[in-house]
């Protein structure tokens, strides 16, 4: 009876001391926990962007087009991170010059136009962080550097020609009916669905460089502005237009507003 005794104590002993050490450790969790979210409060109040990731996109507008971008952002730590990016543009030539016929209902023409240039780029920035924020609504300023490689998408363009008798066909520059390109009678330039099927690439390289200015109202969130310049490199000469200059580099100029989140 008396080692009976003993064993059940021991046995409730047992359960109160592991029962304690449970409790001990939920408050110790909860105490973390606690101190973690008052150090994000007071980075959060301070300015300090503290994450480990985030996703981004926008809008980027250059000297002679358009496009889009995204990235994917991984942190090294509060001053640094990688900025893993994806970006495709228009690139325009600067003598382009839209014609409208005012006979017909037709797209405009770019007379001389070769091909539309699509870069498309893939690469990677080292994004240094130059200043915090001074409090939740103030501005953060990055430098980022850094660059990848750069597919040049070539679509023909292709203008609408009147052959007689009714007859009427897309055809381009390196057509075997390129003499109705140059000499016509052209009826109106390409739609959007023109051209695709016999697009071509050019691969190239590229660098760029810029500052980026984070004005989001919380650290969570991004809105901010992007300046800076790229350039390009490709294997061969890109045809834009017709007896203007080839080129086979391209410096350029570029703001992109920049939305996103963090984590």
């Amino acid at each position: 009876m008396k080692k009976l005794f003993l064993f059940i104590l021991m046995t409730i002993s047992s359960y109160f001391t592991i029962a304690q050490d449970s409790i001990n450790v939920r408050k110790q969790k909860k105490e973390e926990k606690k101190q973690r979210i008052n150090a994000i409060a007071k980075q959060e109040e301070e300015g300090v962007i503290v994450y480990k990731k985030h996703l981004a996109g926008g809008i980027k507008l250059t000297n002679d087009g358009a496009g889009l971008f995204g990235e994917i952002a991984r942190a090294r730590s509060v001053e640094k991170a990688l900025l893993f990016q994806l970006e495709i543009t228009e690139r325009k030539h600067t003598k382009e010059e839209k014609l409208q016929n005012d006979y017909s209902p037709t797209a405009p023409v770019i007379y001389g136009k070769i091909n539309y240039f699509y870069p498309v780029k893939l690469g990677v920035q080292v994004q240094k962080l130059l200043g915090n924020k001074g409090n939740k609504n103030g501005v953060s300023l990055s430098f980022n550097y850094g660059g990848g490689i750069s597919l040049g998408l070539l679509r023909p363009y292709l203008v609408e020609v009147d052959k007689g008798n009714g007859n009427y066909e897309f055809v381009g520059y390196n057509s075997p009916d390129s003499n109705y390109f140059l000499n016509g009678p052209i009826v109106g330039g390409p739609t959007f669905s023109e051209g695709w099927g016999k697009m071509k690439i050019t691969p190239g390289i590229y660098a760029k460089t810029g500052l980026r200015f984070d004005y989001g109202k919380y650290n969570e969130m991004i809105n901010g502005l992007e300046i800076g310049a790229t350039a390009e490199f490709y294997s061969k000469k890109v045809p834009q237009m017709i007896i203007v200059k080839q080129y086979q580099y391209f410096l350029g100029a570029y703001v992109t507003l920049v939305f996103g989140r963090r984590k």
